[in-house]
Formats: structure tokens, sequence, C-alpha cells
């Protein structure tokens, strides 16, 4: 049997709505982005939390910055 009639006899089978069989790895993916976004959303203002200590620890290092 060659590769194309391999594939005929492949597509003739019965197959049911494809975008419901693929519907839950939309899903996992949808899930997924959303936890991934709400780590990152997280981690917002992370960098001025500390904001206050590094400027006065830079005003008093005597650097003249």
């Amino acid at each position: 049997m060659t590769f194309p009639a391999a594939l005929a006899v492949l597509a003739e089978g019965e197959h049911g709505n494809v975008a419901l069989e693929t519907l839950p790895y939309g899903i996992i993916a949808a899930v997924v982005f959303a936890a991934l976004g709400l780590v990152a959303f997280s981690y917002r203002n992370v960098a001025n939390r500390h904001a206050d200590k590094v400027e006065r620890a830079s005003s008093h290092e005597g650097h003249g910055h």
C-alpha cells in the first residue's frame, strides 16, 4: 500500500465534529495562559516596593549622583 492510498483509507474513517474533538486543547491553553497572566500580574509592584530604600541609599553614598 502506498502512502497516498493509506491516507485515502484513513480519510474514509468516520469523524465527528473536528472542532469539538480539539476543544479540550483550547481550554487547556486558555487556562494555562490565564494562570501565567495571574503570575505576571502578581509581580506588578515589585520594582516600586523598595524604591524609597534605594533612593535613600543612593543619596547617602556621597558619590554625587
